[in-house]
């Protein structure tokens, strides 16, 4: 597996990362490596307005009903 070097890391940036493994049982290093795979899967803000968009196409002209109307009727029961 590939590996990455980080250098200047900020002493306090560092000292909150170890702290962060310590508190989750996982040493530095599995502490980053899990900060980076969640970090890439995030989507980018074009990936999340694409996203959007698509979502808003495929339920463009949907009737949907009041909630406010479901929760009076569900607490009237």
């Amino acid at each position: 597996m590939p590996n990455i070097l980080i250098r200047d890391v900020d002493p306090k940036v560092l000292e909150k990362l170890k702290k962060r493994a310590s508190s989750s049982g996982r040493s530095l290093q599995a502490e980053v490596r899990r900060i980076l795979e969640e970090s890439s899967a995030l989507l980018s803000a074009d990936e999340f307005l694409a996203k959007i968009k698509k979502f808003q196409a495929e339920t463009a002209g949907r009737q949907t009903s009041d909630s406010a109307d479901l929760i009076r009727e569900d607490r009237e029961r």
